[in-house]
């Protein structure tokens, strides 16, 4: 009996597989789901009533992960922002080691590991011109809108850091300035 069942098993999958053919599609369900339809960008459509299928976003949209920065990007907004943007990161939150890492990647090249201005471009004379930490007063709202917007020659930094990691460079640069006052 039980070498019958084997065999019944054996004969089952034999036939299964026998009658599955590759060189034929197999029937899809709702093939809408798998190959869906594809709209080129600026082509015309009367899907939407302007007839062209690139859409705005709908006005007041915020794109994922993005977090908006109120203050405008000019010497105005430079000044409220360094006279009253404080660090949202209290003294648990903020790690120095982490900024350090950061600001070696995105800043010290022309920053200098120490704060001083003198990053290895500005000692192959790439770049002129960059400040001093001790030489400037700065505070962390003008740090991080100077990150955020770019200053001078330096442009924006927004794209490659959010806004956690900003300020976490920012605590370090206070952190370089402070031993560079010292």
């Amino acid at each position: 009996m039980k070498s019958l069942i084997k065999i019944l098993a054996v004969a089952v999958v034999l036939v299964a597989v026998s009658c599955k053919k590759d060189t034929a599609p197999n029937y899809q369900f709702m093939p809408n789901m798998y190959e869906s339809v594809g709209y080129e960008t600026y082509s015309e459509s009367a899907a939407f009533k302007n007839g062209v299928e690139a859409q705005l976003p709908v006005a007041g949209t915020i794109a994922r992960g993005f977090v908006p920065f109120d203050i405008e990007n000019s010497t105005e907004g430079y000044e409220l922002a360094k006279a009253n943007l404080v660090s949202p990161l209290d003294s648990t939150q903020v790690d120095l080691e982490r900024g350090k890492a950061l600001y070696d990647i995105y800043c010290g090249i022309c920053h200098g590991n120490k704060g001083d201005g003198q990053g290895n471009l500005v000692k192959r004379e790439k770049i002129l011109g960059i400040p001093n930490y001790a030489d400037r007063e700065i505070t962390a709202g003008s740090i991080y809108h100077t990150i955020y917007y770019g200053k001078n020659a330096m442009g924006s930094y927004a794209n490659q850091i959010n806004e956690e990691e900003r300020w976490q460079v920012v605590s370090y640069v206070l952190k370089l300035r402070a031993d560079l006052v010292k």
